[in-house]
């Protein structure tokens, strides 16, 4: 069995990417959407945080999330906003032949991969840089032509709160420095 290290700064900021088990495109289907929401909602109640920013795509997410003071525990924060997901859309997404014995034994879904990625947010030009590159993934999904006409983006909020320019929404790709290129 692998042996993951996690990050485990407390009061710290965090990228994630999330991805629905073998890439199913799901996610920004209106049920699911509603019941991530819900989810998060319910468990920021129990377990805050601050969510910076977030984009979702039909097979994975990636967001930026600030948790509290004295606090490092996403992987929690996760394991309930997964598991919530999966209670409230029931059996719609169920699909036997992704099931295994792993997922029997620990009456799991086959909505989502076991793990997810995090990234500890190391300064303001990484926060930078992540902000960016989770805003521009569906242009580089090739899912839309301008980072403005995605509509699961927080990107519309930090538009409004002047964060980012109009002018950015419209940038190509080679005008913006990235972290890396993963999904």
């Amino acid at each position: 069995m692998s042996n993951y290290r996690r990050a485990n700064i407390k009061g710290a900021t965090y990228f994630f990417t999330v991805v629905t088990e073998r890439r199913q495109p799901i996610l920004t289907n209106e049920d699911v959407r509603a019941a991530l929401r819900t989810a998060i909602l319910k468990v920021r109640q129990t377990h805050p945080f601050n969510i910076d920013g977030w984009v979702l795509l039909p097979d994975h997410l990636h967001c930026i999330w600030t948790l509290p003071e004295g606090d490092a525990d996403f992987s929690t924060r996760w394991r309930l906003i997964k598991r919530e997901v999966t209670v409230a859309i029931g059996t719609r997404y169920f699909r036997q032949d992704f099931q295994t014995a792993r997922r029997t034994k620990k009456h799991q879904g086959t909505i989502w991969q076991h793990r997810f990625w995090e990234h500890l947010i190391r300064d303001e030009h990484d926060f930078e840089m992540h902000m960016n590159y989770l805003h521009f993934n569906p242009v580089k999904h090739g899912l839309t032509k301008a980072v403005k006409d995605w509509p699961w983006s927080s990107f519309h909020r930090l538009l409004q709160e002047g964060v980012y320019s109009f002018e950015w929404s419209n940038i190509e790709a080679s005008k913006i420095e990235l972290p890396y290129d993963r999904d």
